[in-house]
Order: C-alpha cells, then structure tokens, then sequence
C-alpha cells in the first residue's frame, strides 16, 4: 500500500501464513520461529533490504494481561502454539537484523512496553539496536490520529543503519478523526452474526456509549480435578464496550468485546474489518468469523504502517534508493 515490494515474511503459526499466503503470496516465505532463521541459510534478496518491519509478539507487555508475572516463563501462547517465551523475542528480532543489515528497521509492541517495569526492556532495546550500529527512534503512536478508525496505540522502534547518516524522522500525524458513524456509512447495513446470550444482553442495556459495561477481577473458588483440594482462582470478565457513533472504534482484541451503538449486537466481520483496515474482499479461507476476527484484533491495522512507510520513503527515500540522504 506504500509501494514498497515484499520479498519475504515470517510466521510460525500455518494456519495464519496461509491466509497470509491466500491474499499476498510471498517470494521467501519462512513458516518457523524466528529462531531458526538465525541458523538457516536464506537468499541474498533478504540482505541489505530497504525495511524490516515486524511485530515480535506482545502478549508479555499488554496492559490486559499478566505482563511482568510472565516473563522468562515458557508458555503456549496463541502465537503459534509453540512453548516458547515470548519476552525475549524482541532481542531474537534484532539479532536477525544485525544479520540481514536492512537500511532501516521498523519493529512495532503493544504501549504497554513503555509503561511500568516494561520500561527496563525499552532501555535494552535500545542498547542492542545501537550495539549492531544503529540509530534508534522511539514513537507512541495513536492510529485514531493516522487515518485509522480505530483508537489504538502503538509503540514504534524505528532504526536507521548508522552508515547512511540519515536524518532524525519526524512523524507526527494528525489526521481527522474517522468517526464509527462514518464506518457503518462506509460499510452499510448490517445483521447480527449471532444473537447475544441473556448476560451479554444485560450488559449491553447497561453500559453508556463509550464506557464499558463490565472491567473487573472476580474472584471465584472452583473445584478442580487434583485430590480433594480446591483451588483458588482469578477470573477476569473481558472489558465489553458500547460504542459511540461520534468517537472513532476502540481498541479490536482477539475476541468481541465492542457492542454497536444503537443495535443489540457485536459487530460484524464487515464492520471488524473496517475498523482494522483490512479489505472487506479478504480472503479468510474456511475461517469463520469468530476467527477472523481475532487475526484483525491481533493484527498493527494496516493503514498505521502503510503511513509509517510512506514517510520513510518521503524523508529517506532517496537514501533508501541508493543516492546521498
């Protein structure tokens, strides 16, 4: 969408490359962990690219989830499923870097990464990048300001190499915002995918158009398989949103969690999909809508990076090309 030609991807999950590859068809494609490209031998293409952006995963650094109470633990995450830790991915991602030695490198993280104890992860990000001789730039990003329908923040490392002298980048965005009103006018009418069970319907006639109807901890004692001992559980009900039709859509997550405004109903994969930016003509395979939604609700919406590439090509485009910056 910025007019730059990808010449490869990586990504551990199949089932999630292969729509990748059903509407994209990468040249190198690389379904492994990340890890394992730091062993392989890959193609000269993949050397001294123009960008190499990703997204090491984040559940680690979210603000909704256990954030510092999981790090240096092994788990299955939803990121392939694979038992791996996932706080140290970041640092296996530069470690590709010093290897690939791309121009410029964009690597994106939840907000959550610059906030309490997240912070000291920031400080070595930044201390690796500069330690394989780059120079690196940190963005708080809010894709409501980027032509994005959608108020979700982000967090931007962009890195230039230090040969190519580039100048600083300046990114500030200040693009209207796109209002949910303006979505359903985009995407017009729609029917409810499913109906609401009788709680989620309390909750929906009892939450406010942009304040939530539910967000806190329970605490609830369950009896578990284990002897005769019962367990002690946290449970958390998932925030769950009316939206408004002045204000742009909150946040997408893995799962429903926003009503719409004026209909007693989650939104639909159409209206999903518009909020996240992704073509309505996506092509999902046999993936229905509940699965479909959560690749969107995990997904950086495209037109926030398409507007991040489009000012790396205006201030270093001619670097990038080649010439002096």
């Amino acid at each position: 969408m910025a007019g730059f030609d990808v010449v490869g991807c990586n990504e551990i999950d199949p089932k999630v490359f292969r729509v990748y590859e059903r509407n994209h068809h990468p040249r190198h494609p690389y379904v492994c962990s990340i890890r394992d490209m730091l062993e392989m031998e890959l193609p000269g293409a993949l050397v001294d690219l123009d960008i190499l952006d990703g997204s090491p995963p984040c559940t680690s650094f979210s603000s909704n989830g256990l954030r510092d109470k999981t790090w240096g633990q092994k788990k299955k995450f939803s990121e392939g499923q694979v038992l791996q830790r996932l706080d140290d991915l970041f640092f296996d991602f530069i470690a590709l870097a010093e290897r690939l030695r791309p121009r410029v490198v964009v690597a994106e993280n939840v907000s959550g990464l610059i906030a309490g104890n997240s912070r000291g992860y920031v400080k070595e990000i930044t201390a690796k990048f500069r330690a394989i001789g780059y120079r690196v730039q940190l963005f708080d990003l809010n894709a409501a300001r980027m032509g994005v329908p959608q108020a979700r923040r982000r967090v931007f490392f962009l890195a230039a190499r230090g040969d190519l002298q580039l100048p600083r980048i300046r990114l500030d965005f200040n693009e209207p915002s796109i209002t949910f009103r303006q979505v359903e006018a985009m995407v017009g009418p729609q029917e409810a995918e499913r109906s609401l069970t009788p709680q989620q319907l309390r909750k929906y006639r009892s939450s406010t158009h942009g304040y939530a109807a539910s967000a806190k901890w329970v605490r609830c004692s369950v009896a578990v398989s284990l002897g005769k001992s019962r367990r002690e559980l946290l449970y958390r009900w998932n925030d769950r949103y009316k939206l408004s039709y002045s204000q742009p859509c909150r946040s997408l997550v893995g799962m429903d969690t926003l009503f719409h405004p004026a209909q007693a109903r989650w939104l639909t994969l159409a209206e999903w999909s518009a909020c996240g930016t992704f073509p309505t003509d996506m092509d999902w395979g046999d993936w229905g809508p509940k699965r479909a939604k959560w690749a969107i609700g995990m997904s950086v919406p495209p037109y926030m990076v398409q507007r991040i590439a489009l000012e790396i090509r205006h201030q270093w485009g001619q670097a990038l090309r080649g010439g002096s910056p």
